[in-house]
């Protein structure tokens, strides 16, 4: 193919993404007058926010009239153990409401409550019930009214311009393998087809990456199969950097059997509304798991667990809804410990919790997957679950009010591929609030950079010329090597090496396999045509998840104490000194370096949120002193 053969076109922004956080940032740009591409690796609709279960994370106060801002941006911070970026924290706690009832006056069909308001559920590290929810099936909802917002944008200019995609159009089941760069500035984007192999390029000022996770990076995963860190590594070739990278969240309850469903996420609303997790002894174990930080806050008997559920003003939480990560770390322990379930998991039980039909009432879509894929009733017997690849906390270093790119101007990222945020562990629900606070922002910010006067770099010729060439290069090859053996290697070292406990002899063996992997890539070879092609999508995945899976490994080894998504054996405790690090990977020639970088210390006034003999568990003298004085 030659250079007179890519398809072209011309917009003002581009999206690379078609989940929650790029469809809010297309619909903020579209009505700011602009003409949008969104481009989706998928079909259309088929994005991985679906899968989104819980709800989303909002405090509106609709259950408990005590939860307010204040308390979610707490929450976030100590789930995050205070390494968070403060500002993001702050705006997405403050924005979260604003966007729940924006989704509703679009369409969207929230359960309620008995005075009408939209239902909130209890989930893990909320203090107060939180997530709005429809039913179990939340990111379907979401992205159903968001969908429906698009084609509605279309519609209006299918009357004014007597065409539906003049400014807003999909382009469905296609891969973009890299963002082009002018003099150090975003000009557009270039991929392929997915279905022809065929190359298109986008030429445009303004690129938002709302690309999503890095989960097939790992054997055990409940990301769909887009989940390759596309945007992470696009940002990375583009001269941007990855922060927090070292956080990779084990979502504790994924399925475990039968084998061709092990990973698929059993979602946190299962704890949040009454399950229990027992091991083959049939001990509620996680009663033995409560971290000393956590004392306070957390029920240390059944009895008192159980009363909570009825009257949370005058007990504490069950322990499992602790954070994520506390309860994945409990489950392998028990497992490590010989008292596991027979696949290798633990069990969590509703069956004796909820009649069965609250349970199909409240958790549809989960009955109906236990009885689909393992042929198991969860009104009657307990699930076996076990720890999944879920989130990476890490990602693009954005600057919090606009999602900007740090160091590449006219590149944006919102959602799960932009880092910061949730600091070294998300808590549940704050995943779906997070794509629609930011995916806005990032709207907004690319909106805020194309009106902003400045002159914008023109593509050359020799730029799309090397992206042609980058992308030909598999069927040039004659190296022989298979993408396939590679990625299933790959997957078993971060499986074995980066995994949920991790050591420095191991992650030090994890880089020089990674070294490995990146010399065989530039041998692998793709054969046959373009046309429905997996190995040739396969040979582009590969190189994103391999530079993701460096940079996990890299931060990871950097990092010498264990917090969050972020657990080593060699350094098992928290260090307040490490909390003012972040790490950030660049790209650095052919590999990747992982750099401290000191973290934002947040205001006074924030820190006065906190009462101080809880911030003295995670801050320094010399930074406790600093934020001395703030109202509580």
């Amino acid at each position: 193919m030659t250079n007179t053969d890519i398809e072209r076109y011309s917009y003002d922004v581009v999206v690379i993404g078609a989940g929650g956080a790029g469809l809010r940032a297309a619909v903020e740009a579209r009505e700011a007058g602009f003409r949008v591409a969104i481009i989706c690796k998928s079909l259309f609709g088929k994005a991985h926010t679906v899968m989104a279960e819980g709800g989303i994370a909002a405090a509106m106060g609709n259950v408990n009239s005590s939860d307010n801002w204040q308390v979610h941006f707490r929450d976030t911070m100590r789930g995050g153990k205070f390494l968070n970026n403060w500002r993001m924290a702050q705006l997405h706690a403050q924005e979260a409401p604003e966007r729940v009832w924006e989704l509703e006056m679009w369409g969207a069909l929230f359960d309620r409550t008995k005075e009408g308001k939209i239902s909130q559920r209890n989930f893990g590290g909320h203090e107060y019930p939180r997530l709005a929810h429809v039913g179990d099936r939340t990111g379907l909802e979401l992205i159903r009214t968001m969908q429906q917002h698009i084609v509605a944008l279309q519609q209006k200019d299918a009357k004014e311009y007597g065409d539906a995609e003049v400014n807003l159009k999909v382009f469905a089941e296609v891969t973009i393998t890299d963002v082009l760069i002018e003099n150090g500035t975003a000009t557009g984007v270039y991929g392929y087809r997915r279905e022809t192999g065929s190359e298109i390029l986008f030429e445009a000022p303004a690129v938002i990456l709302a690309t999503g996770g890095i989960g097939k990076s790992f054997k055990v995963t409940s990301n769909s199969w887009e989940g390759t860190g596309d945007g992470h590594a696009l940002a990375l070739r583009a001269g941007g950097k990855l922060v927090d990278m070292e956080f990779v969240q084990f979502h504790p309850t994924g399925m475990v059997w039968p084998p061709s469903v092990r990973g698929i996420l059993v979602t946190e609303s299962v704890r949040g509304d009454g399950g229990i997790l027992t091991n083959s002894e049939g001990k509620r174990f996680m009663f033995d798991y409560i971290p000393e930080i956590f004392k306070d806050k957390y029920a240390d008997t059944i009895e008192e667990a159980d009363r909570w559920y009825k009257d949370q003003e005058n007990n504490r939480r069950p322990p499992e809804l602790l954070p994520r990560d506390e309860v994945a770390r409990a489950i392998n322990s028990e497992v490590k410990a010989g008292r596991g379930s027979p696949q290798g998991g633990v069990y969590l039980d509703v069956s004796s919790r909820l009649p069965a039909e609250e349970i199909q009432r409240r958790l549809p879509s989960m009955w109906h997957q236990f009885k689909e894929l393992a042929d198991v009733d969860i009104t009657k017997v307990p699930m076996e679950v076990g720890p999944t690849c879920h989130y990476v906390m890490g990602g693009v270093q954005v600057e919090p009010d606009t999602a900007a790119a740090v160091g590449v101007p006219g590149l944006f990222a919102a959602g799960e591929v932009a880092g910061g945020m949730h600091g070294s562990n998300r808590l549940g629900g704050n995943s779906l609030s997070d794509l629609l606070v930011f995916g806005r922002r990032a709207g907004i910010g690319a909106v805020a950079y194309l009106n902003d006067g400045s002159a914008k770099p023109k593509l050359s010729e020799a730029t799309v010329a090397k992206a042609h060439a980058r992308l030909n290069a598999p069927f040039e090859r004659t190296g022989g090597e298979n993408p396939y053996t590679i990625h299933q290697e790959l997957q078993q070292t971060t499986n074995d090496l980066v995994g949920i406990i991790r050591i420095k002899s191991e992650l030090e063996a994890a880089l020089v396999k990674l070294q490995e992997f990146r010399t065989r890539i530039k041998n692998v070879t793709v054969t046959g045509g373009r046309e429905f092609n997996p190995g040739f999508h396969l040979a582009f995945d590969l190189e994103n998840m391999l530079i993701v899976s460096e940079c996990i490994a890299r931060s990871g080894l950097a990092r010498e104490e264990s917090r969050g998504g972020h657990t080593r054996e060699d350094f098992p405790k928290m260090d307040p000194k490490w909390r003012q690090i972040n790490l950030v990977c660049a790209a650095d020639g052919e590999g990747t370096s992982s750099t401290a970088m000191p973290a934002t210390m947040m205001s006074k006034e924030l820190a006065g949120l906190f009462d101080p003999n809880e911030l003295a568990k995670y801050f320094t003298d010399e930074e406790l002193a600093s934020v001395k004085g703030g109202s509580n």
